[in-house]
């Protein structure tokens, strides 16, 4: 899942203590418009489960909070204005879960 052991090998191989490198060039800034390379965000694409996990706990919370909500309205009591923004607040984080587990962004491309 994102263990050091699902890496490939020489990723974590180091040049033996003797050996003196040259020092790196360290890469310039990222400017603000300057558009992020792929393998920064490669993990959250590719990571399945983590986008199921966080999509059901999302789904789960929306779903709390409007329950919380809506449970004033079956005993009889009518809807005030804080109820129903209590109702379209977790119905929008439920919608976030689905999104998130729906992936849309990442599949208008294709990851290599």
């Amino acid at each position: 899942m994102g263990s050091r052991l699902s890496q490939p090998f020489e990723s974590y191989i180091t040049a033996p203590p003797g050996t003196a490198a040259a020092p790196a060039k360290p890469a310039p800034p990222a400017t603000p418009g300057a558009p992020t390379s792929p393998a920064e965000h490669r993990l959250l694409k590719t990571c399945w489960s983590c986008r199921v996990l966080s999509g059901l706990g999302l789904m789960g919370a929306g779903g709390y909070v409007y329950w919380v909500a809506r449970k004033p309205m079956k005993m009889g009591y009518p809807p005030s204005p804080w109820t129903i923004t209590q109702m379209v607040i977790g119905l929008s984080i439920a919608t976030w879960g689905i999104v998130v587990m729906a992936d849309p962004k990442g599949k208008a491309y294709r990851v290599v």
